[in-house]
């Protein structure tokens, strides 16, 4: 299958959306290449405008899902981002462009499962070409997919503690997949021995120094942890560690999302603890960063995690990272100029040390030299190649 006409990249996730499910069957190939042959203007698979000219002025903000591509673009290695996702409910899925360079689609699966398959995705690919770069996150999709994308530089990233989330008929067709640790890497190189690597986890690797910085505010908070209310987030190391410490440390904890929310709550309350809550919901990335800067010290308590983008946010906006020293990926991030690493039942320890010494920690300094997107994306434009 040809390439898109634009140098492009495309993003795909493993979000399903769309309820109630659609009933009965979807399009199928030919249908959907036909639809997406007919599709509005403004749906086009390209750029609105001069890409030229609106990448002088992109910003490479967001979540690890837009940053990435956005770097590209901004780095000139394409002229087109997309970040697709799937759709599970009636009729055609939704598409919405944020702003000249950057747009997202879902497209309708054929059933339930990862990895997923998608019709219509194919439907679109026959009519508009594959991109240049496809990155395929978590999940993934399937075999058909994969072939009809057979010219595009296909980069796998599995976004947790499991190097690869795809069976081996699917993995086979990548030609790089990123890392978190190098113990990822060796388990990939164990099912595909010739099988290119890098440990370029892409949460905290394409950091973003605009959004999380210092804003110089108090500091009524002497811990904060951002994490989903999941139990391989483990708070429960955080709350073990508070009822060791004089109850005059404040931690915060801010829940994106996550089902055990109004439990640790709960806990926190029926044990004492000093401990406040923001959400779920999510808030945006810009009060993340004000919530975080009103804490001394970041926190990463899992062990089972897939190097999570908060140890770089934490260290742009100028907090020192404790981090579970049995974190899975990212304890490359943590040198002694940065933060520390301690066992579950040392925390306790380690904050009382960190907290009195804070001024020998320079989170956003070493974040900035090694860490944010601009440095990551040359390294990723060296693993590509020419588009």
């Amino acid at each position: 299958m040809a390439l898109s006409a634009v140098p492009s990249i495309v993003v795909i996730g493993d979000l399903v959306e769309g309820w109630p499910p659609r009933q009965g069957r979807g399009l199928d190939v030919e249908e959907a290449e036909r639809y997406w042959r007919e599709a509005p203007v403004e749906q086009c698979f390209g750029p609105v405008g001069d890409p030229i000219a609106a990448r002088e002025t992109l910003a490479v903000v967001g979540g690890y899902l837009e940053r990435l591509p956005l770097a590209c673009v901004s780095a000139g290695l394409v002229d087109h981002a997309e970040i697709w996702h799937h759709w599970r409910g009636e009729g055609p899925g939704p598409f919405r462009r944020d702003g000249q360079l950057l747009a997202r689609r879902a497209f309708r699966i054929d059933e339930e499962g990862a990895p997923f398959a998608s019709s219509d995705m194919l439907g679109f690919l026959r009519a508009h070409g594959a991109p240049h770069i496809l990155v395929v996150l978590g999940l993934g999709v399937d075999e058909a997919v994969l072939r009809a994308c057979g010219r595009s530089f296909k980069i796998y990233n599995s976004i947790d503690a499991p190097a690869l989330r795809v069976p081996p008929e699917v993995s086979r067709h990548f030609d790089l997949v990123l890392t978190g640790a190098e113990w990822q890497s060796e388990a990939v190189r164990a099912r595909h021995p010739d099988m290119a690597t890098e440990i370029m986890p892409i949460g905290p690797e394409f950091a973003d120094p605009e959004t999380f910085r210092p804003l110089g505010t108090a500091k009524d908070y002497d811990l904060v942890y951002v994490a989903a209310a999941q139990g391989y987030k483990r708070h429960d190391i955080l709350f073990d560690a508070l009822e060791r410490l004089p109850r005059s440390i404040r931690a915060l904890c801010v829940f994106g999302y996550g089902e055990m929310a109004e439990d640790l709550k709960r806990q926190a309350d029926e044990r004492g603890l000093s401990v406040d809550v923001v959400g779920p919901p999510g808030v945006p990335f810009a009060e993340v960063n004000a919530l975080m800067n009103r804490a001394r010290i970041g926190l990463v308590c899992g062990v089972d995690d897939g190097a999570p983008a908060i140890i770089t946010e934490y260290m742009l906006a100028g907090l020192p990272v404790l981090a579970n020293e049995r974190l899975s990926c990212g304890l490359q991030f943590i040198t002694p100029e940065t933060g520390r690493t301690a066992p579950a039942e040392g925390f306790a320890d380690a904050i009382t040390d960190m907290l009195a010494d804070l001024d020998r920690f320079r989170p956003r300094e070493i974040s900035l030299e090694r860490w944010v997107w601009p440095h990551t994306v040359a390294r990723l434009t060296a693993s590509v190649g020419p588009t």
